[in-house]
Order: C-alpha cells, then structure tokens, then sequence
C-alpha cells in the first residue's frame, strides 16, 4: 500500500450526501495529498478517458468519475476523507476488472488503466503508476471482452476530394487494411463490411451514422491528428516502402491516424511489433453487397420476430477462432475472380469426396486456440506461461493436420498449397515445451513457470529451497523427540516466518537455544539458530528463484515473439482450412450441390432458402431462370413466399461466389458484380424520411450503381405512395431496368396490370406462386377471390401472372374480425353497389357502363347505341391506365359519363 493510501476511510453512503471535491482540486494539486495528485496528474494527462487507479487490489476512481463508475457499474459509492475534505469513491477488484470495463465501455467510455508499475515493498513512498493501456470498443485485447473468433476493429475516414479512405486495425490480431472508395454510399458499404467498433473521422469527412448497420463509438480527430507527414512517418515504422502500399494522401492519413491511436491505446512509445502486415485492397475485388443487402439478406443479423438464424450461423460449423474469423470474412467478401472461386470449390469438392481425411483435419483443428490473439499477446510482451502452453498446444495439433491433407491434397491445387504455408514451428514447439511448466500458475512472477531441468542455476535454487523445506517439515518430529513436548508443532505465517509454537503449559521444558519469537495468548512462538539459517536459505533460494524464472520466462516469450511473422503465415493457413473444411461439413449436411460458372443465365434447379429450410419443418424447393437482362415479374398471394424465393437466388449467388457448395439440385450461374435490394423499408423520423422517402432513396442507389453484371432484387416497387403513382413508378422501374440497365431483375409486385409487361417486351417474364382453395383445383386467373373460403398457399413457382394477392383470405386467416373481411371481400369482387373496383383485377363498372365499355342497359333498349358502345370500348381500350395521372382518370370519366348520359 501506499504510504498516503491509509490516510481515507471506506464509507457506504447515498451518493446525494457525499460532498464534492474541495474548490480548485485538480488546478490546485500541491494542496492534495501526494496519491489524489498522481491521480489528477493522470486524469489530466488522459482527460478523453475514464482513469482506473490501481491502489493494491482494486482500481478507484474519485469525485465526478466515481459517482460514475458507481452509476454505470451499480457499485456502492463510498467516500475518502483527508485534509483536504470528503469526496466519492469507487472501486473495482483487479481480479475482477473485466466484467466492469465492458460495462463501461457499452456506456461509451473510454478506460485508461493506470497499474502499480512497482512492488509497494519496494517503494520509498508513493508508489510510482503508471496507464499502461487505454480500453477502447476497438481496442480491446483481453479475451474476456471480446467474442471469440471475431474481429474487432477501429478504422479511420479520411476525405480527398470526393474519394474517402478507410484504413482500420484489430489490435487483438494485427490485422490492418486500407482502401478507398468513391462516394458516401461505396464508404457506407464498407464500414459494414468492416463493422468497426470505433471509428475516428477525419475534420475533412463525414459519415451518415444512422445508414450505417452498426453503431461505432465515434471520435472527431483534428486535423493535427491525421496530418499527411505525421502518417508517413507513423506508417513507415511498420512497412519499408509506405508508398507502396497506400495510393493517396487519404490513405495515408486514415492509415498513419488509425495505427497511432492503435498505438496510444496499447501503451507502447513505438509500433506495435505484431501488425506486420498493412494490406491495401480494391473493394472492386469482391462481390458488392451494399447495407441495404447485407440487412435484407440477413447475412449477419436477423432482423425477424422469430427466428434468430442468419445464413452466417448456418454456415458456421468451424472448428476454430481462426477459422470463424476467415469465413466471416468470406461472407462479407464474396469473390468476383471466377478463377479463384473454382479454386475454392475445387478444394471444397476434394474435401466433400475424402471424408476420412476432413473429419482428421477437423478434429485437429479443434483443438486448435487463437493464434492470432495469442501471437499478438506475445509480441506486446502481454503473454503468460499458459498463453504459451496454449500456442504448444496448438502447435502439437499441426502434424494431425498434415496427415489429414496428405491424403487430400493432391486433389486441389489450393489445399496442396496450404499444406506448403502449414509451418510445424518444431523449433518454437520444443523450446515452449522444455521450458514451460505443463499447468503453469496464471502469475507469471511467483515461480512454477519453469520446469526442472531448462536451467541449472534456476535447478540449485529450488533444490535448496526444497531441501530447506524438506528439513523443516522434519523438525517437528525431531524436536519433539528432544525436548519430550508432545504438543510441539512446528509452523509458517508471513510476518513472522518459521516458528516452532510451545504452549504455556510446557514452557518449563523449552531448551536453552530456543529463541522467542512471538507470544500468543496460550503460546509462545520460538526459533533456533538452525531454524533461522534454513529459513534464510529458504526465502533466499525461493526470492532468488522466483526472479530468476521471470527473466527466464521473458527470455523463452522474446524467443517467441521473434517468430511472430510464421505464427501469424500458421495461423492465417489454418484458418482457411478451416472454412474450407467447414463448408464441405455443410455441403454434406445439407445436401448442397456444386455451382458451375458460365457467361450465360441464372439456372437453378429445385433452389432452396439456406435458412429457412433448416427453421422450417416443410420447405418448398423452386427452380429459377433467370436469363441476361431479364425482368422477371413475381405475383402472388401474400404469404405465398415471394420474398423468400427472391432472397434464395440472392444467398445462392452469394454462397457460390464465397467458395460454397449451394442449397439446390444444380445450379449453373454467371460470376455478378454487385447485388442489390429493395426489400421492405422503414420510416428514418432522425433523417427526416419517410418510408416512401427511403424507398426511392434506394432504389436511386439500384437504378444509377446497377449493371448488366448484376442481380437485382425489387419488392413491391411502389407500395408507399398512391396507387397511380405507385403503378407508375413500378411499370417505369421495370422498363429502365430492361432498357437501359440490362441486369437480371426479380420484381415481385401485386401491381397485377404490370405483368402485360410481358407483352410489350422481350426479356420481360412472369412467374407467380399458385394458391388453391380447400378441394379444389388452384385457382385460375379468371377466379375471384372471397373472404369465406379456406386458401392453401403452395409455394410453388409457375410460369405466368398470378390471378390475385388473396389479402382478403390473408385478413381472415390472421383473425381480422368478420365483419371488416366480409366487408372487404363484398368491396372486392364488385358484389357492393357503393364499390368501383379499383383493385387489380378487379372488373370496373362505372354508372351502368360494363368492364368491356358498353352500357347494357341502352343495348336492351335500342339497338340504334352499337355506335356509342364501340366508342366507349375503343376509349377504355385505347387507355394506359398505368400511365394515367388522377386528373385525365377523372376527365376521362367524365366524358365517358356525357356521351352514356346522352
């Protein structure tokens, strides 16, 4: 402890009765004792964070911080008590710091943790400290805050021009990337690729938070902070030719700035030993998935009511961190290089047909820890002895993994090449191993690190210290036997060392050479002069010991970090046969099928949800073709299964274009660009967006970004406006998309009228999801729906428009009450005198004048009307009524109301 940490008193108190500081605390610090002075001088010092004080076992914060901390992590609050007034406090167990960290990291703090940096025995004083780490959401390295096989990343976002840069670092691993991209919605698409934790912005650049699909913690960085020299120099520390691996000043900047605040957090004066590799990549080298597809898709989040699944979770079936780490990254990062892609699937397919061979290499996997993490603790001198078991362990698992790919690798190129970059490390294997206790203790400074026979000095020492021992533990017996006090015992505390107690009783027998020690209430507590010089030999031996296994156990973790870079080739090579074996499991599991590539359509036979056919006790399977420049118009009841149909050509894309086998009987595809959707949307009330409003917004992202190379997924085009104008912007969506776009679209709508697209244009088709009524044939297009029938929904995909959406029959089976489906079912099909069939499909009668434009009354009365009845008809046909606007519906109704009046 402290010399001035005595001095306070620990108080439960509310946190409205604790007095604040006395005035001018902090400004003032040669009025504070010299403790609070170390701790303001530190605050001050790191005034962006939350200081943790270390003071014996508990970090403490004071005044406003305490009250907190206290708040944030439901402790009770306490106060201190000096000379210079009463004041909160409150602390957190070492032991247990932690759990408390991450909660004040979800409250959105940063934590600057200043440790003891001196044995408090040691000290002449006050004990000096010192932050050796500040915890950021994107900085954490301890594995109790971070999910396992996950990245977590900072990035920083610069601007030149209308270029932004994005560079971004997972301290726990050493990973560090840098790109550009061109606009605000390619830097959206990125940062949810990345999805960092925190995230620094340049005062040059801004970021559309709320479009974004995480929630970063977010830091303005001055300009000082992300000057262009100041990068340079920060960047040129971790690679040689910094020029060769950026391409702007933008990515320098995002580059240097994101590396030095990596470095700050970390405590190091320098840089970090184990990023040793900062790599640029072209977003254009993956598949584009945009945020508004990575949500609608729900790759990594579902964003339903009910099952929790995403096709990440289906998926992951990984033996390791590693390996969940590199096929998250896979699936956020389709493949466009069809050459690599077939490299992929071949490996995938040799590891589907040598099954006793994957189940080796994945069983040895499993055991298996995270080398990346573990690399990065040792290069940052963070590593204790059990960190390093947990590398031999690995390590010990790496020639199971050999075996396995012998017997496979000669099927693909890819896996004969990862059996090339799998490093045994024999020589870093065998140094752990001879150096490093089996079950090492946690503590890497109280001895039982180092095993007996790695050094003789270290050897001499503990046989001293256990022959003293060994000696003592005899003492008892001896000396018993020599004074005839049966009660005599021999024992240890640390205060006063080695004794041998004697109760009053027999103090009359005690020999001469016995020196007293300690006197107790019924004892007294001896040593001989024997006793003390075994005693001095022991501490000396085991103090002796102690320190010198520590600097044997920095020596043995140097030797380590020094391999660093062939950890991290291991670990990288491992992790990717590891998602490669995992995805031959699925394949085999799931009965996927191998995609083949050719220039041509979208072909797949009996396609199915990844998802929803495992969520699902029934799953439908559909084909889909989908030719080049195609629209294909989906109708159909709701609930039919549109929306599925369309995500499950989406995801089959995607997982072929990963490297995966795919959930269908076969599947022939050409290699897309980009996906987009249009799928659902919701009101942005902060942005000032309608729902409607963000329709558009994203469907002006398809219609400008889309090419002939993509696949586009459009939902009810149209839906959240009037339905004139709806009809418009969805029949006009179509037409640009065939016209001028030429990328193979899925377009569901119940706009039934658009399917006459099909008519007028070449590439323009139609499909519809069939429904029937209980006992009956599924419905024809000439039927009309009602509300008193029992509808099945088949999820069956048909050639051809649908013949209604069934929202009626939908109404009734979701327990609308019967009145309102009656009423609703009396409205659509035309039965009530009050209705104008304004529904798709639904036959228009306008004052006694017919669906087919003739007044039935006056061709009864006189036949002398066939002239007015062939001008109504030619009228009516002759009219666009998606192209129709509300004023020309109602002259147009007004005119066809004169010439019958008349």
């Amino acid at each position: 402890m402290d010399a001035d940490s005595d001095t306070g008193t620990s108080v439960d108190t509310d946190a409205d009765a604790v007095t604040g500081p006395p005035d001018g605390m902090v400004d003032a610090r040669d009025e504070l004792t010299p403790m609070l002075s170390q701790y303001f001088g530190l605050c001050t010092e790191y005034e962006d964070a939350l200081l943790l004080f270390q003071n014996g076992d508990f970090y403490q914060t004071y005044c406003d911080a305490a009250e907190e901390v206290a708040r944030v992590c439901e402790l009770t609050l306490t106060r201190r008590e000096d000379s210079t007034g009463t004041y909160p406090m409150a602390g957190i167990p070492v032991d247990n710091a932690a759990t408390y960290v991450e909660r004040l990291l979800d409250a959105g703090y940063r934590v600057a943790v200043a440790e003891q940096v001196e044995r408090p025995e040691e000290a002449s004083g006050l004990v000096d400290r010192a932050v050796t780490q500040v915890v950021t959401p994107g900085t954490v390295v301890d594995d109790e805050l971070l999910g396992s096989g996950t990245k977590n990343y900072v990035a920083a976002v610069t601007r030149e021009g209308t270029t932004r840069a994005v560079a971004a670092v997972d301290a726990a691993t050493g990973a560090c990337l840098v790109t550009s991209v061109d606009d605000e919605a390619g830097l959206l698409a990125e940062l949810d690729r990345l999805a960092p934790a925190e995230l620094l912005v340049g005062p040059d650049a801004t970021v559309d938070r709320e479009s974004l699909s995480v929630a970063p913690m977010v830091t303005e960085h001055e300009a000082a902070e992300m000057d262009a020299e100041r990068a340079r120099e920060t960047l040129s520390a971790y690679v040689s030719t910094p020029d060769a691996v950026v391409e702007s000043d933008a990515e320098r900047r995002a580059c240097g700035a994101v590396l030095a605040y990596a470095e700050w957090t970390q405590g190091d004066d320098g840089p970090l030993e184990y990023v040793t590799r900062v790599r640029r990549y072209d977003p254009r080298e993956a598949l584009g998935l945009d945020t508004t597809a990575i949500r609608s898709l729900e790759l990594f989040e579902n964003r339903g009511a009910g099952s929790s699944e995403t096709l990440f979770d289906i998926l992951d079936d990984t033996a390791c961190a590693l390996g969940r780490r590199k096929l998250d990254g896979w699936l956020r990062r389709p493949l466009v290089d069809r050459e690599r892609i077939e490299a992929r699937l071949d490996a995938v397919e040799a590891l589907t047909e040598h099954v006793l061979a994957r189940e080796t290499v994945r069983e040895a996997l499993r055991e298996v820890y995270d080398l990346e993490r573990l690399a990065g603790r040792v290069s940052r001198g963070r590593a204790n002895a059990r960190d390093l078991r947990s590398l031999k362990a690995t390590l010990d698992a790496v020639p199971a993994v050999l075996s396995g790919l012998d017997d496979v690798d000669a099927a693909a190129d890819r896996l004969d090449a990862l059996g090339d970059r799998i490093d045994p490390l024999d020589e870093v294997r065998d140094l752990i191993d001879r150096a490093i206790q089996p079950d090492p203790p946690v503590e890497i400074t109280e001895g039982g690190v180092i095993r007996e026979g790695f050094d003789d000095e270290l050897d001499r020492l503990r046989e001293t210290e256990r022959e003293g021992r060994e000696w003592v533990a005899d003492l008892e017996a001896r000396e018993r036997e020599r004074t005839g006090i049966d009660s005599l015992s021999v024992g240890h505390n640390q205060v006063h060392g080695y004794y041998i107690e004697v109760t009053d009783a027999n103090l009359d027998r005690v020999p001469d050479d016995y020196t007293r020690r300690q006197t107790l209430k019924n004892a007294e507590r001896f040593y001989t002069p024997e006793l003390k010089r075994r005693e001095d030999e022991i501490i000396g031996a085991a103090e002796r010991a102690d320190k010198l296994e520590y600097e044997l156990f920095r020596e043995v973790r140097e030797s380590v970090a020094a391999e660093t870079d062939r950890v991290q080739d291991l670990a990288d090579a491992l992790a990717e046969l590891d998602a490669l074996a995992t995805l031959a499991a699925v394949a085999i599991d799931r009965d996927y099928a191998r995609p083949a590539f050719h220039d041509g359509s979208v072909d797949i036979e009996a396609g199915r949800h990844p998802v929803v056919e495992v969520t699902q006790d029934r799953f439908v399977p559909n084909d889909a073709t989908l030719p080049p420049g195609s629209v294909t118009l989906v109708t159909g009841p709701n609930m039919s299964g549109k929306s599925t149909y369309m995500r499950q050509v989406a995801l089959i894309v995607v997982l072929a274009q990963v490297g995966s086998f795919v959930p269908a009987d076969a599947a022939t595809l050409p290699v897309v660009d980009r996906v987009f959707t249009r799928v659902g949307a919701s009101d942005d009330i902060a942005g000032g967006q309608s729902t409607f409003m963000r329709e558009m917004a994203e469907l002006t992202s398809i219609l400008h970004e889309a090419t002939p190379d993509s696949l586009v997924l459009l939902d009810e085009v149209g839906r959240g406006t009037s339905t004139a104008d709806g009809r418009a912007i969805a029949r006009a969506t179509a037409e640009f998309l065939h016209d001028e776009v030429g990328a193979a679209t899925l377009f569901a709508t119940h706009y039934h009228d658009l399917t006459g697209l099909a008519d007028e244009y070449d590439r323009v088709r139609n499909l519809h999801f069939a429904a029937e009524r209980a006992g009956e044939e599924p419905r024809s297009s000439e039927s009309r729906p009602t509300a008193d029938v029992d509808v099945t929904f088949l999820h069956h995909v048909a050639e051809g428009p649908a013949s209604s959406s069934y929202g009626v029959e939908v109404a009734r089976m979701a327990g609308v009450p019967d009145p309102v489906v009656e009423r609703a079912g009396a409205l659509v099909d035309g039965s009530d005198p009050e209705t104008n069939g304004h529904e798709e499909g639904v036959q228009v009668t306008l004052d006694g004048v017919g669906a087919d434009g003739v007044d039935a009354d006056a061709e009864d009365a006189a036949a002398g009307d066939d002239a007015t009845e062939a001008d109504l008809a030619a009228r009516l046909r002759e009219t666009d009524i998606a192209r129709t606007t509300p004023i020309e519906a109602l002259n147009l109704l007004a005119d066809l109301k004169d010439r019958v009046e008349e």
